[in-house]
């Protein structure tokens, strides 16, 4: 199984750590590498601009924790390699285009977000866009 998760559930995970919560849980897979986390630079930026752009983000996540965390999924994660072409229009926010782009160059069976914008689309092709929720769902089904 290959997953792409948006770097909204990355954030989720370092801000909301709770043992039971399905961010925890999601995060616990990648970590014991239950499926193969597909990871864009292009990802990796916008997670890490985002936290140090926003000053609510960057008083909670601490610079080393940010570090360690992007070190550990840098570690675990596949690179998928950079797209040059122009990315076509597909979402209703032309900015979550690249993820879809990503997760089919990535060859991704599923995109993990908790964006309305992305979620509303449910599949593209054959790729399923979840929340956590569902995504921990589909985990212990075919466990």
């Amino acid at each position: 199984m290959r997953v792409l998760c948006d770097s909204n559930v990355f954030i989720s995970y370092l801000l909301h750590n709770q043992m039971e919560s399905p961010i925890r849980q999601l995060m616990d897979a990648v970590i014991s590498r239950t499926f193969t986390l597909l990871l864009p630079g292009a990802l990796l930026d916008e997670f890490v601009l985002r936290i140090e752009s926003k000053p609510y983000l960057a008083a909670c996540i601490h610079p080393d924790e940010l570090a360690a965390a992007v070190a550990l999924w840098r570690e675990i994660g596949e690179t998928v390699p950079q797209i040059h072409m122009p990315i076509p229009a597909v979402t209703r926010n032309p900015k979550d285009d690249y993820l879809l782009a990503y997760a089919v160059v990535g060859q991704a069976d599923f995109l993990v977000t908790g964006d309305m914008d992305l979620l509303i689309l449910g599949t593209v092709g054959t790729l399923r866009i979840v929340t956590p929720r569902e995504m921990v769902e589909i985990i212990r089904s075919e466990a």
